[in-house]
């Protein structure tokens, strides 16, 4: 039988400030990693995809800061001795700060669950797949459909809300006795499948 497809997970807004407050702004190598993390978080940036980005006025004040203080080098994230800094090392550096900020499942917090939370934020925002697909650089469509659990969830919880009557039109009383029913209908496979 095949395991049910894991959401990725998404850091609430809440969680996106508290993780930001971790970093401290005083020494090059800290200022480095919030340019790092803001990156990942507000603009979805990945290694190894070249494309354009837009981003806040902020952001660009703080990568103007770092730039002023970081060595010399072809890299913008690079270390004291102007070589690029590790994958391994932003990975660990990402979760030290989820645990820090008390993040819950801290972790399965990862440079790409930044990735996640902006495109996640960005859906949410727009309601348009397309600018999300764009703005990841994803050659397919439906590899950015997994984002589309925003709206799903959203949607569930827009349906279970009571009406403004105060009567309940009884629309979305059922959603869970139905999705149920669904499951229940799908033919199951593997061992424990009924011959």
């Amino acid at each position: 039988m095949t395991r049910p497809r894991r959401l990725p997970k998404v850091l609430t807004p809440d969680e996106q400030r508290a993780f930001l407050a971790k970093f401290d702004r005083c020494y090059p190598s800290a200022l480095r990693n919030l340019v790092a993390v803001r990156l990942m978080l507000q603009c979805g940036l990945r290694r190894g995809k070249d494309r354009i980005v837009w981003f806040s006025d902020d952001l660009r004040d703080l990568i103007s800061r770092w730039l002023d203080r970081r060595p010399a080098s072809d890299w913008l994230l690079c270390t004291r001795h102007a070589a690029q800094v590790n994958s391994r090392y932003l990975r660990e550096l990402v979760k030290r700060k989820a645990v820090s900020a008390g993040i819950p499942e801290a972790d399965r917090v990862t440079p790409h669950v930044l990735r996640h939370t902006f495109a996640t934020d960005l859906l949410r925002e727009t309601k348009n797949i397309r600018l999300a697909q764009k703005a990841l650089g994803h050659a397919s469509l439906a590899t950015t459909m997994i984002y589309t659990h925003v709206a799903d969830e959203e949607l569930e919880t827009a349906m279970r809300r009571e009406r403004p009557s105060g009567r309940g039109t009884g629309v979305g009383q059922g959603i869970a006795e139905q999705r149920l029913v669904h499951e229940a209908s799908r033919p199951q496979t593997g061992p424990n499948a009924e011959a």
